[in-house]
């Protein structure tokens, strides 16, 4: 038999395949049917900054909210964070009696606002490490890329000086310069890099002129983004790199492998083809590493990374010369 295990945040986990933060992983039952199915470790469904101050907003929406006084919004505000923190603490502590595998909290900010008390919280309750995703939109014509960058710099040093337990930082691409910003993400106190956060893409519905929302799950073609980026950080970063978006099936995993990343996160396939997938996945691992006589992931891990590869240019290229010729 193979070994699947790897080390992940200093986590020994018995493969690389982790259920992503969705909807999926709120359910206690469903949380029990993923470890049975093999999964190696789970992120909670995030609990979100916007949609606490959505909902202080939305109650505070009646005709005279612009009259409301300062204080009777700060007292609505503790009201309501305390009771989606208060529900979140809970989901946590059932699912640590629930099963044996590590799991992991997430939070989703755009801010320090709130974060730096509740992740104490989190801690408190168990969570066996916290995944942190950020995305703070580059939209914004008075912000330079410098100030950008240092409100994520900001954050992680908020949160990873608050408590003790494992941080992961999930991050989208939409930086200036990629792969210098995410290596000084790694020299933080952070322990993991997860690459990386689908966004939320909207769309324009024609007939009714209304937004909609557009690509809700990933395609296998998105991992591609990942596997470029994971083949060119995972030499010159000091964490760990989780690959993320677009991974479907055994061989996306095993690309990801290659390339340098020590796990793998998956959500889409897992909505599209059920929690068999995992099972189906970590049997696809296997056969090829039998097929390839490797006995641990460790000895074809960063095998086709950037540094190791005999033509790291094809992960540096980013125009065509000839492989569309003859299709014009």
């Amino acid at each position: 038999m193979v070994d699947l295990s790897t080390q992940y945040m200093g986590f020994h986990l018995k493969n690389p395949l982790i259920v992503a933060s969705s909807g999926l992983t709120k359910s206690i039952a469903k949380i029990q049917e993923f470890e049975e199915k093999g999964a190696a470790a789970v992120v909670l469904k995030s609990i979100f900054e916007e949609q606490i101050m959505m909902d202080v907003n939305n109650t505070l929406s009646f005709p005279d909210s612009y009259n409301v006084r300062p204080e009777a919004f700060d007292y609505v505000s503790e009201l309501m964070t305390g009771n989606v923190v208060s529900e979140y603490i809970g989901l946590i502590r059932e699912a640590k009696r629930a099963v044996s595998i590590p799991v992991f909290a997430s939070i989703n900010c755009v801010s320090l606002d709130e974060w730096v008390s509740i992740v104490k919280d989190i801690e408190k309750a168990g969570a066996d490490a916290l995944e942190l995703n950020v995305f703070i939109m580059p939209n914004k014509l008075d912000i330079s890329s410098e100030d950008h960058e240092k409100m994520y710099f900001d954050i992680i040093d908020k949160v990873t000086a608050s408590i003790s337990i494992p941080v992961a930082l999930k991050l989208g691409y939409y930086f200036s310069s990629l792969v210098h910003t995410i290596q000084r993400f790694s020299w933080t106190k952070i322990k993991g890099l997860v690459l990386f956060n689908r966004f939320f893409t909207p769309d324009i519905n024609l007939e009714t002129l209304k937004l909609q929302v557009a690509n809700l799950f990933s395609t296998p073609a998105e991992q591609y983004i990942p596997l470029r980026w994971i083949a060119t950080l995972s030499d010159v970063v000091r964490c760990d790199l989780s690959a993320s978006t677009g991974i479907h099936d055994g061989e996306a995993v095993i690309k990801q492998l290659l390339a340098g990343a020590k796990t793998t996160q998956l959500c889409s396939t897992i909505y599209l083809n059920g929690s068999d997938q995992i099972a189906k996945i970590r049997e696809e691992l296997i056969h090829w590493m039998e097929k390839k006589h490797y006995s641990r992931i460790d000895d074809f891990r960063g095998l086709l990374s950037v540094k190791h590869t005999e033509n790291p240019v094809l992960y540096q290229r980013v125009q065509y010369m000839k492989h569309l010729s003859g299709t014009e």
